[in-house]
């Protein structure tokens, strides 16, 4: 397991009542209702902000990707997750799809820097290795 060296930011977020709760960031910056998944309930769940924290986290990847790799990411890229929260033998577990647009590219270009993106994401390493996960062109 790699040990971080030099933290540079610590997330603090204090959540209460689980998946039907309350999450509130110590700088006030996040503070939102949670409910169950797939609930008429007013707020989001876990998944859709795992989905949303991997998805920031993949295109910053993706530039510093394309930067290493010398080529210029289209302004209008956009990354669509899907996070499926599901059981298999009674046990839960979560799967994704990170349907990745960056229109104009290459194909073979796109799909190089997507998957260099994936070796240097945060959130793809915790990831790896501990759920299916896939990555789609589209």
């Amino acid at each position: 397991m790699t040990r971080i060296e030099n933290v540079l930011y610590t997330a603090k977020v204090n959540v209460t009542g689980g998946r039907d709760g309350q999450a509130h960031s110590d700088d006030d910056r996040l503070n939102l209702k949670l409910s169950p998944p797939g609930s008429n309930g007013p707020g989001t769940n876990p998944e859709q902000l795992f989905a949303a924290g991997w998805s920031a986290c993949f295109i910053g990847a993706m530039g510093r990707a394309a930067s290493q790799m010398k080529i210029k990411l289209p302004a209008d890229l956009s990354l669509h997750t899907e996070v499926d929260l599901g059981t298999t033998d009674e046990a839960f577990f979560l799967q994704a799809r990170l349907n990745v647009s960056l229109p104009g590219l290459d194909r073979e270009v796109a799909r190089a820097v997507v998957e260099a993106a994936h070796q240097l994401c945060p959130y793809s390493k915790a990831t790896r290795g501990n759920i299916h996960v896939e990555l789609n062109l589209v």
